[in-house]
């Protein structure tokens, strides 16, 4: 079997994309990858991200390729999480503490740096609407992420996200009490679990 043919099976295996640090480490070169696209049979999506021409992009999984250490949060989690109607114009993503966020600046996302001890509370991950999988934080760690004073979040969404959780058969109350009480939120939390529950 060829370089091409292990590569376009692949693509094919990852349900139409394909990115150049998968393709080195199944001991290939980058340079089939890019033989492959300048041929037509690949289509370049992103810096290392390579789907077959017929596919829609998927922006959420490009922007993870590229920033590794972005976890979706917020506004862009609650869309992933389905706790929200609205499309985000802008992604949400967090980033540790310390993280160079330069090249961020021209990108459609707004973001955040966090402490170390919580970047990595309540993490899963989910499919995007393009059927990649992608790192969210998980329902129980973004309501209580929208409701930081500091994050700007709209009263409207984050009553329509609560009343959606409040509808989910496994919700996890005790986990969202416990991440409330970590990120300091937990009045809030309170309120909105009143209200509803």
């Amino acid at each position: 079997m060829t370089n091409k043919d292990i590569i376009m099976q692949m693509v094919h295996k990852n349900k139409g994309t394909i990115t150049a640090e998968q393709v080195s480490k199944a001991g290939l070169s980058r340079g089939s990858i890019k033989y492959l696209a300048d041929k037509g049979l690949l289509m370049r999506s992103a810096r290392g991200v390579y789907i077959l021409p017929e596919m829609w992009e998927d922006e959420l999984f490009n922007l993870q390729t590229r920033f590794k250490k972005g976890i979706f949060s917020q506004e862009t989690a609650l869309f992933l999480l389905d706790l929200t109607d609205r499309t985000p114009s802008r992604y949400h993503m967090t980033f540790p503490l310390g993280y160079n966020t330069t090249s961020l600046n021209s990108e459609n996302v707004k973001y955040c740096r966090v402490k170390n001890d919580i970047y990595e509370l309540g993490v899963t991950t989910v499919k995007t609407p393009g059927n990649n999988r992608v790192r969210v934080y998980g329902i129980e760690r973004t309501l209580c992420d929208i409701l930081k004073g500091r994050n700007h979040v709209d009263i409207q969404i984050i009553s329509d996200a609560f009343k959606r959780y409040a509808k989910i058969q496994d919700k996890n109350i005790p986990l969202l009490s416990e991440y409330a009480k970590i990120l300091r939120v937990e009045k809030k939390v309170r309120s909105y679990l009143e209200v509803l529950i």
